[in-house]
């Protein structure tokens, strides 16, 4: 079992980890941009291979390579940045690239999560799986509650586990099981999945009850026929 003093050190080390990735890598993210724009390659087709290789993450999860896994999450990661630069750069923006790109988002992390269910299945270990079970739903509702309340109000971005966080706390437990065992941080991927689980699904509870408190001060509202498809 994790402790809060646990808990609390993930979190210290998703920042450090976000910060380091996010200035370390922009030279070579802008330098890979302008080469595929060069290219001429359609996003879309950036943001499909990404997708992909979640599959290839989700394997190695299934077998309980998680460090490997996390290493092929680094790499969808990848190209799950570059799709919208180059789609900016080559001036191919368009709403459904924006849509496609919502889509497979979702995709990805269904299908990376599923790999660490059929791990715990594998194992035997039934409470693990209702846990990746319940971390999917927040994964899931997280982006479908600001989407649906955004038919209805402005803005609803509250919150503060969405998929960028969520993709490197597993990236974070991924690789802890790449340290010595006798490392502290050694093998803490039931700690960041119960992170995920409680925290992903009270964000979905706060954009509710956001959404409740700022639906009298608005009247925007969806096309009819949105609400239907959603149903």
């Amino acid at each position: 079992m994790f402790r809060l003093t646990d808990v609390l050190k993930l979190f210290s080390l998703n920042a450090m980890l976000s910060d380091i990735i996010g200035r370390g890598g922009k030279i070579i993210l802008d330098g890979i941009v302008r080469f595929l724009s060069n290219l001429n390659i359609n996003p879309n087709i950036i943001t499909f291979t990404g997708v992909i290789i979640s599959l290839w993450s989700a394997f190695e999860f299934g077998y309980g390579h998680f460090f490997q896994g996390a290493l092929v999450i680094i790499l969808a990661g990848l190209f799950d940045m570059l799709d919208g630069r180059v789609a900016r750069v080559s001036g191919r923006v368009s709403k459904f690239g924006a849509f496609y790109d919502s889509v497979i988002d979702r995709y990805s992390d269904v299908i990376i999560l599923q790999g660490l269910m059929v791990y715990y299945a594998r194992e035997q270990m039934l409470g693990h799986v209702v846990l990746v079970g319940v971390v999917v739903m927040g994964a899931v509702l997280t982006s479908y509650a600001r989407a649906r309340a955004e038919c209805l109000i402005p803005s609803c971005k509250v919150g503060f586990m969405e998929r960028p966080e969520r993709i490197v706390l597993l990236i974070i437990g991924g690789l802890s099981y790449g340290l010595p065992e006798t490392n502290y941080f050694y093998g803490r991927m039931e700690a960041v999945l119960w992170v995920l689980a409680v925290l992903g699904n009270w964000t979905v509870i706060n954009r509710i009850h956001y959404t409740w408190m700022e639906l009298p001060r608005n009247t925007n509202s969806c096309p009819e026929k949105n609400h239907n498809a959603d149903n």
